[in-house]
């Protein structure tokens, strides 16, 4: 297993819808196996397909007291009840932003061998699953924060070394940032 490129905002994949999964095999096994060593050696909550550049529906997650992975997932909400939080992402290194996502939710998809996954999170969980699901669908977080939040976010971004300087993103995307 190794640790693999997170790819870093604005590159146009993260913007890209992936791809869903009809394809069970050794790599799909090996792609999930990697992105968890990825997720664990960033820290993260979690990590999507796209965010290593494989347009694949597939995000594993670690949060909540839960790890694992899904693939083809589709989530629903559970209840009316929300949560706002600081929220981040692995491919816009250090920069968090308020975001409201729904508090309870379930995920329905399958594993790497095909077999039925239905995952029940709320709170941290519930976040990862939608913004994860997110990232399959190619949207970011920045686009869920209200607008006064997303300008100030913007306004960090735009001023961060990895986004001015195009080696600091090569070093960023290979280092991986936090979020």
């Amino acid at each position: 297993m190794s640790v693999l490129p997170i790819r870093i905002y604005p590159d146009p994949v993260l913007r890209t819808p992936a791809d869903e999964v009809t394809v069970f095999d050794a790599d799909l096994a090996r792609l999930v196996d990697d992105m968890i060593d990825t997720m664990h050696h960033h820290s993260g909550a979690g990590l999507a397909a796209p965010q290593v550049g494989v347009s694949k529906r597939v995000f594993v997650y670690g949060c909540g007291g839960r790890e694992g992975h899904i693939v083809n997932p589709v989530w629903r909400a559970v209840g009316e009840e929300m949560q706002t939080a600081a929220e981040g992402c692995l491919s816009i290194p250090e920069v968090r932003g308020e975001c409201t996502r729904h508090m309870n939710v379930i995920a329905e998809g399958v594993d790497v061998t095909g077999a039925p996954v239905v995952l029940e999170g709320t709170e941290i969980l519930a976040r990862c699953i939608q913004h994860e699901s997110d990232h399959l669908d190619g949207v970011l977080y920045l686009s869920r924060l209200a607008p006064d939040e997303r300008k100030a976010v913007m306004r960090v971004i735009r001023s961060s070394p990895w986004f001015t300087d195009p080696a600091a993103t090569l070093a960023a995307g290979a280092a991986g940032g936090r979020a």
